[in-house]
């Protein structure tokens, strides 16, 4: 039986072995060939990388030869690499796109494939239903050797550091943070970023040790590669135990940021969002468009109210929140992930710019980042939140999206409903509060969310939403 390969927020994801094989993965590269083909592009060639996980370097070989196959040039990476500085290649080498082997957060059993269009940026919805429609059809992929597509000059392996690299030291006050006198911890994950923030920092006074710094698909420790609370013990008690400054955590595939304060606590994504954005509005005096995802804090809406600016609400994924940058020249776009785009890089979310923006923010200031929450508190009004995921049985999943849809909720935990929208999923608005459920797009899970002025509230609003939607 045929798997149908079909693209969620950020590419196809699969278990390994399972329907994430390497018949699959030319199969799926056909398809990307033959929409290349419709295009027109195909000529430029494809930008082909991958992460840390399991054969994921000879599954972007797969790609690479299936290429080759079709007579489109493939630009390798030499190296695994993260997904913002593959997707910055794009532009480098003027390509058609990029084919990334990754699964991003997900578990080490999982492995994926993400495209990335000439934009550099995820894939629209549009894109993606082209694409799955060219892999359905696709024959049997055409093949050629690695070794005659480099005799051939269709298989030409790169670096794609030095580009990356290079925007990133026009867009970051390097020097300001390698003499502000840090000692930065940040945890790898054992992902593709591995070695950019101590590589990137060193030289000064600043000190940056890591962890997890090194391949391992299993990623021991964790339940997966994703930068929360749940996943972040380890350095969470770094960083006071060593009087360090801020910890920093990168997701697989380094495209999502972390952060923990100078006390072991771990600041909310929604938190990060609104900090970064706080930064570049006052701070740094610019103007844009704040872009978010339906489930990122209404910190940022306030702040968009304060400082003049425009705030667009997007279903969850970059697929969604990257096209709306684009289209309004954002300032910044981002997500409840952890995962945030700038202007003047790519439309695609970057976790090494990001926390690197976070640390210019504090050598800037000079306040710590629990200071740094404190005022944007200061300015918006203290803000709580919390995501539950929930795994379900897959018979029950649309007894829970008809609970979802339903119309008729008044109340929930003793508060009125004051208004509802469908934007992505069900959100729910009370005074001062709003709560979420979603059905994720990469991963078997029902997601719930929750953001109010108090813990306590969060906490009662999500016990009551699981208990409604009876999961």
């Amino acid at each position: 039986m045929t798997t149908a390969i079909k693209f969620g927020t950020d590419g196809w994801r699969a278990i390994i072995a399972d329907e994430f094989t390497f018949a699959n993965v030319a199969r799926c590269t056909q398809g990307l060939m033959d929409y290349l083909g419709e295009t027109g592009m195909a000529g430029q060639g494809l930008v082909v990388g991958y992460d840390t996980r399991f054969l994921s370097r000879e599954f972007a070989e797969t790609v690479a030869s299936v290429c080759a196959g079709n007579g489109v040039p493939a630009y390798l990476c030499r190296t695994a690499a993260p997904t913002p500085v593959v997707s910055f290649n794009v532009l480098t080498h003027q390509a058609a796109g990029a084919a990334i082997i990754t699964a991003s957060h997900n578990p080490g059993h999982w492995n994926g494939f993400k495209f990335k269009p000439e934009y550099a940026g995820s894939a629209t919805q549009e894109i993606t239903d082209r694409l799955e429609t060219h892999i359905a059809a696709a024959g049997e992929p055409e093949t050629l050797s690695l070794a005659e597509g480099r005799r051939r000059g269709l298989v030409v392996d790169i670096d794609p550091n030095p580009p990356y690299l290079e925007r990133i030291e026009s867009l970051i006050d390097l020097p300001a943070i390698r003499a502000a006198g840090f000692k930065v911890v940040v945890d790898a994950m054992f992902g593709a970023g591995a070695g950019y923030l101590p590589g990137l920092l060193s030289g000064g006074a600043t000190v940056v040790e890591e962890l997890n710094g090194y391949r391992n698909p299993a990623f021991p420790g964790m339940e997966q590669p994703e930068p929360i609370a749940p996943n972040l013990a380890g350095l969470m008690e770094r960083i006071p135990a060593e009087g360090a400054s801020v910890g920093i955590a990168l997701d697989g595939d380094a495209d999502r940021v972390g952060l923990v304060h100078e006390q072991g606590n771990f600041i909310s994504t929604l938190e990060v969002f609104s900090l970064l954005a706080l930064y570049l509005l006052e701070h740094k005096g610019q103007r844009g468009a704040l872009v978010k995802g339906v489930t990122s804090s209404m910190m940022l809406n306030k702040l968009g109210e304060k400082f003049g600016v425009d705030v667009h609400e997007m279903r969850v994924g970059f697929k969604y929140i990257g096209p709306r940058m684009s289209e309004v020249d954002g300032l910044m776009g981002g997500e409840e992930s952890g995962g945030f785009a700038f202007r003047g890089h790519i439309p695609e979310r970057d976790g090494i710019l990001s926390g690197l923006y976070l640390l210019e923010y504090m050598a800037r200031t000079g306040n710590t980042p629990a200071q740094l929450v404190q005022q944007l508190f200061a300015q918006v009004g203290p803000h709580y939140y919390q995501r539950r995921d929930v795994a379900f049985d897959p018979a029950e999943r649309q007894r829970i999206l008809s609970r979802l849809e339903g119309g008729d909720l008044t109340e929930l935990a003793g508060l009125p409903v004051l208004g509802s929208d469908e934007i992505d999923g069900r959100r729910l608005f009370f005074d001062n509060a709003w709560l979420a459920s979603r059905f994720s797009g990469t991963e078997p899970l029902l997601r719930i969310y929750c953001e109010a002025e108090s813990q306590e509230k969060v906490t009662r609003l999500l016990d009551a939403a699981a208990e409604y939607l009876g999961v």
